[in-house]
């Protein structure tokens, strides 16, 4: 038959197995009670797919329509199911689907999709068969009704080849052709939106979830926050921890809570973080009421994060606006709370936040602002600092006095609400005026700025200059600040009194330890503001006769005796000639003798049988890096050093021929507490014990009988020699006991002469060092060793000149003349001065001074008669 035009069995015929799972789907009801009567398309809904019944019945109706067939009234339909002899009181309650044409005639223009949805479905199994099969091996046992249908099977394969189940189970003849209920699921396209939806949020779920699992796994240590220092600063310590210098945004001075107000640090709770002691990080309710508070007041008035958010933030973090950022603020913030307890936290926090004008923490704060210590402060002030933190350039006081005072009565409203002080004391405050008394920070101060100076370019040797380029460093030096103070007052005094006698400006002085190497004192000039040129370490001067000390040390390594002879005469060696001070000589004298009196003709002589190479080898082991030239003029300190390398030398000597390099800074912390550098400087045997004894003990005679004098002490022995570069330049003295070496020059920075002696470098010497080692244990200094048969520790290499004239020297003219013991004195003629005619000066007018007129008494005269 037809309907409304169209050929019906065709049509089934056409779309095979659709239609064959509606009609299944259909048949599946004929157990059941009739069905209410459908409203509207409900046969793809969710209850009438749900309600299907998957058995079929013998008896059940066909619905392979001919074309002569005429319709079936409803109420047969209904009768037909309602007598059904298979119908379960189990399945009583679901409703049935009404077979009413209008509703298969909706089916069949929903079916016009049916092949797009078929084509999704069909994907859908095969990604859900292994899930569906599982499904299928726990299903249930079949009823009785499924076995009746099973049996009825045969009955109804020409419907079945138009099945989709069919052709899937075909293999399977026995089997039924209706589909598992919860399989028909899978066919609806809600589902696989819901799958789908379900899908994507299961997977932004777990992906959400791995992102938080690697920044958690990525997250710092946080044990280490009391050592933390910000990127782009350095913090430069003495020996006792005193900060010699800070650059960059540093925190200068760091106190303990117990130090730090109580009032003060609840203030900062009030205002930035009142549920401090509640939450474990992150405050969720502090975000919302901060989130209300400032829409209500239409202003910044509470900040969403927690005080230990801020501290994982300053530390850990920057200012980059992205939500990756506040995760890991979040998750950084937990963990600092689950390693810290909440005073640690407070602590680090009040030292570390930055409070504007370059003031890290609140003890730099209230210097900066108020010029006072914490313990100083009022309430007023204390609420001024705590109101900083959210803008404190916009808060500061120094800068917006108005804004400052309403921010600081806000805090001490908050501080009032929180109970933290009573309304008379909030009033009390908020009555106060805003009153600043400035002060620059701390870390602008420089301590000890020669030696930090020092430090500076030194730091480059030990520390990677990615490392330097990143900051946050820590530097632990070995300056004492006691004899650091004495060194800077000795060479202020000696430029102040000693220079303007004896025409010099300049001074420095280098005190070491000899075991150590560590540089105790180094102080490169008079005024480190006026000039920061550091004459300890950059100065490069000729060091006159200090340098025989090393010269002579060479000699005894080589196998010289101290009481080894050499005639002082005059001489000219290849053209050179050597001279003694005021051009006298005074013929053989023994080494020691010489060292002595610091005799130069006997120190050329010496360094010529111990050779260039061996003297200049030792000089660079003993400590000497700067260029050392083999000419005959060596001996005399002709080759430029500086203060510095040439303490060190004698240090080794100090140190019985160990050398150990000088050095300021013992260990290098990075700003996250970590040690990158750390000092391990190990001595190293450059002379041996014999000759250094030796040549110590010339060089005591130095000081007990020649011109060290000025430097000795009154409760131990000092070994040390002075030393005069040409025209006086340079003015020395290098002297040690056995612990420690120290240094003096004196001179000008042009190299214009001075008209001092070096007996001066040696007295102020000797001031340094009478306070410096006050208290020290004595220590005595080797003893000469035997002398006869000893070994010698270095291969001399006499040099060989070509040309040696004795008794001759070189005269004013250059030209080479007999020397005369005794010349006579030249006699320059009188020259009459030239006339000059002296400049008119007008005489300045004096107001003659008024004087009273003396009293006469009228001479008596006798009257006329």
């Amino acid at each position: 038959m037809r309907f409304e035009g169209l050929n019906v069995a065709e049509f089934f015929s056409n779309i095979k197995d659709t239609l064959s799972k509606v009609t299944n789907a259909i048949s599946g009801n004929s157990d059941r009670e009739p069905p209410k009567p459908a409203k509207g398309n409900k046969l793809n809904s969710p209850e009438s797919e749900a309600e299907f019944y998957t058995g079929t019945t013998a008896q059940r109706s066909e619905y392979v329509v001919s074309e002569d067939a005429a319709p079936l009234e409803e109420s047969e339909l209904e009768s037909e199911y309602l007598e059904s002899e298979y119908l379960e009181p189990e399945y009583a309650r679901y409703p049935i689907v009404n077979r009413r044409w209008e509703g298969l005639k909706r089916l069949i223009a929903w079916l016009e999709i049916e092949p797009q949805v078929t084509s999704l479905q069909t994907k859908g199994k095969e990604l859900l068969r292994p899930g569906l099969s599982l499904l299928e091996t726990k299903s249930p046992k079949k009823s009785d009704s499924s076995q009746l249908r099973e049996n009825s099977a045969p009955q109804n394969t020409e419907l079945q080849r138009h099945t989709e189940l069919q052709e899937i189970s075909a293999p399977q003849e026995n089997s039924a052709p209706q589909e598992n209920p919860k399989k028909r699921i899978s066919r609806r396209p809600r589902f696989w939106i819901s799958l789908g939806v379900a899908s994507i949020g299961g997977g932004a779920l777990i992906y959400g979830l791995w992102i938080l699992y690697t920044l958690d796994k990525g997250l710092p240590d946080v044990n280490d926050l009391s050592a933390f220092n910000r990127d782009g600063t350095l913090t430069i310590k003495a020996a006792d921890k005193t900060i010699l210098l800070q650059s960059g945004p540093a925190t200068r001075d760091k106190l303990k809570l117990q130090e730090i107000p109580e009032l003060l640090v609840k203030a900062f709770i009030a205002i930035e973080d009142r549920r401090f002691y509640q939450h474990r990080g992150v405050d969720y309710q502090g975000i919302v009421r901060s989130i209300v508070s400032n829409l209500i007041a239409r202003d910044l008035v509470q900040g969403g994060s927690t005080i230990t958010q801020q501290l994982a933030r300053v530390v850990f973090l920057n200012q980059e606006r992205s939500i990756r950022r506040k995760v890991r603020e979040a998750l950084l913030a937990q963990k600092i709370e689950r390693e810290l307890s909440k005073e640690q936290v407070l602590e680090r926090y009040l030292n570390l936040v930055y409070l504007g004008s370059d003031a890290y923490g609140v003890a730099d704060a209230a210097l900066v602002f108020f010029s006072k210590t914490v313990d100083k402060l009022t309430l007023a002030e204390m609420a001024t600092l705590a109101g900083l933190p959210p803008a404190p350039s916009e808060y500061s006081p120094l800068v917006n006095p108005d804004i400052a005072k309403k921010r600081r009565n806000l805090v001490l409203q908050q501080m009032q609400e929180a109970k933290v002080i009573t309304e008379a004391q909030a009033k009390e405050a908020m009555a106060e005026p805003i009153a600043v008394k400035p002060s620059p920070p701390k870390r602008f101060k420089v301590v000890a700025p020669y030696f930090a100076s020092y430090i500076r370019k030194e730091l480059p040797r030990y520390v990677s200059q990615d490392a330097l380029e990143a900051g946050g460093l820590t530097v632990e030096t070995t300056v004492d600040l006691k004899w650091q103070k004495i060194a800077e007052e000795v060479v202020k005094n000696a430029i102040e009194v000693d220079g303007r006698r004896q025409g010099f400006e300049q001074a420095a002085l280098v005190s070491m330890d000899t075991k150590t190497g560590e540089v105790k004192a180094l102080v490169g000039g008079g005024n480190y503001k006026e000039s920061q040129f550091n004459r300890a370490t950059q100065a490069l001067r000729q060091p006159g006769s200090t340098f025989k000390g090393l010269v002579y040390a060479a000699a005894m390594a080589a196998g010289f005796s101290p009481y080894d002879s050499y005639e002082d005469e005059p001489i000219i060696i290849d053209g050179y000639q050597p001279n003694n001070y005021g051009k006298k000589f005074s013929g053989w004298r023994s080494i020691s003798d010489a060292l002595t009196s610091s005799v130069n003709v006997v120190a050329v002589k010496v360094l010529m049988d111990v050779g260039f190479e061996p003297a200049i080898k030792l000089a660079n082991d003993m400590g000497i890096k700067s260029k050392l030239s083999p000419i005959y003029s060596l001996a005399l300190g002709s080759s430029e050093v500086n203060l510095l390398e040439l303490t060190n030398a004698y240090g080794t000597l100090a140190a019985q021929g160990n050398f150990i390099e000088a050095h300021g800074i013992k260990r290098v912390i990075n700003q996250r507490g970590d040690v990158i550098y750390q000092a391990n400087f190990k001595p190293k045997r450059v002379l041996d014990k014999d000759s250094a004894a030796i040549t110590t003990w010339m060089l005591e005679g130095v000081v007990q009988d020649g011109t060290g004098g000025p430097a000795a002490l009154n409760d131990r022995a000092v070994a040390g020699k002075t030393g005069t570069s040409e025209n006086v330049r340079d003015l020395w003295f290098i002297g040690y006991i056995p612990q420690v070496v120290t240094g003096v020059w004196l001179g000008n920075d042009d190299n214009y002469p001075t008209w001092g002696t070096s007996g001066t470098a040696a007295y102020n010497w000797r001031d340094f060092m009478s306070q410096a080692v006050k208290g020290m244990p004595v220590e005595k200094f080797p003893k000469l060793p035997e002398l006869e048969g000893r070994k010698r520790s270095i291969k001399p290499k006499p040099v060989e000149p070509k040309r040696i004239i004795r008794g001759m020297i070189v005269n004013e003219d250059g030209a080479i003349v007999p020397y005369n013991p005794n010349p006579e004195p030249k006699y320059y003629p009188p020259q009459e001065p030239a006339y000059q005619e002296p400049a008119y000066q007008e005489p300045a007018y004096q107001e003659p001074a008024y004087q009273e007129p003396a009293y006469e008494e009228p001479a008596y005269q006798e009257p006329a008669y």
